[in-house]
């Protein structure tokens, strides 16, 4: 039997919906209508994070327990009003190609994406200029990645040690939980060279990695990694992702990827106190606002690496 679909005005926009009553977390029991939900009501405060900035989608058709795949190109069942951006990737040993990604600036774009069961949206550290043109990074990003028996609490305090840096570099650093088992770092930066901040952030992973070897790794090697936070210094590079602010991710439960304070990271002395579903952070938003919002509009120079 076909699922059910109802169509509903958005903005400006028509959109057909469907399926709206299956379920995409079993376990939680949170269904498709709810992750709509869920995206129409963050959007005020998602849509300004991820504007112009090419969106690679995690979908899941059948739910986080039935399997799931990246999206980047969309050129063959995007609808035309659908903001896209035709750029190259690829180099360095893969062929190049052109991938149509798609940009969602708006929120019928968004409630789109929705409707396809992307529950994750993964952005880059660049936006999109006038004739699909890549700026150069206006972002730097450290993603802490617990290694077995590692958890949110050891990247709280890597985060402590991180943020301690960061602001004495002149920065007004920002932290997110991934909404699995880690958390990320930003800055918003200005450069020129797209490579500044990615050799920034390996050249200060690699110093924490140097003071403190019990606690932190600055190379993917899984056996160095057990017990021991990862400090993935390379979501700098140009053609990789992170998971966006107020996106949900694809885990049990609807958890979100949730801006924090850094009194909660200090604070953080076990996993549930860093841990968000859709609910909560809606509840935070009402209250405490956007605690992403200072990364726009504290962008500075990378300073040279002492």
């Amino acid at each position: 039997m076909a699922g059910s679909r109802i169509t509903v005005q958005v903005g400006e926009r028509q959109l057909t919906l469907s399926n709206l009553e299956k379920v995409l977390y079993p376990r939680h029991g949170f269904t498709k209508g709810e992750v709509l939900d869920y995206y129409t009501r963050i959007a005020p405060v998602l849509l300004p994070h991820i504007r112009d900035r090419a969106m690679t989608f995690v979908r899941f058709p059948d739910g986080v327990g039935g399997g799931s795949f990246f999206e980047k190109d969309v050129s063959r069942h995007a609808p035309d009003w659908v903001r896209t951006a035709r750029l190259v990737v690829g180099g360095r040993g893969h062929d190049p190609e052109i991938v149509t990604y798609p940009l969602l600036n708006d929120l019928p774009e968004l409630v789109w994406a929705a409707n396809l069961a992307a529950l994750e949206l993964h952005v880059h550290q660049w936006t999109v200029g006038p004739g699909d043109e890549r700026r150069t990074p206006d972002r730097l990003v450290f993603d802490l990645d617990p290694g077995p028996g590692a958890t949110v609490v050891d990247c709280s305090r890597v985060a402590e040690r991180l943020h301690e840096v960061l602001v004495r570099d002149g920065f007004t650093p920002v932290a997110k939980t991934s909404g699995s088992k880690g958390m990320q770092l930003y800055a918003g930066v200005v450069t020129t060279d797209a490579g500044e901040p990615s050799r920034y952030a390996k050249a200060l992973a690699e110093r924490l990695a140097a003071e403190t070897p019990d606690l932190v790794v600055a190379r993917m090697t899984k056996n160095l990694r057990p017990g021991k936070v990862f400090i993935d210094w390379s979501q700098n590079n140009p053609y990789k992702t992170t998971v966006a602010p107020y996106s949900l991710r694809g885990r049990d439960e609807p958890t979100v990827s949730t801006p924090v304070t850094w009194d909660e990271v200090r604070a953080c002395r076990h996993v549930t106190h860093l841990r968000f579903t859709a609910d909560a952070v809606l509840r935070r938003v009402e209250d405490l606002g956007d605690l992403f919002a200072d990364l726009e509009r504290s962008r500075v120079p990378i300073p040279a690496i002492g």
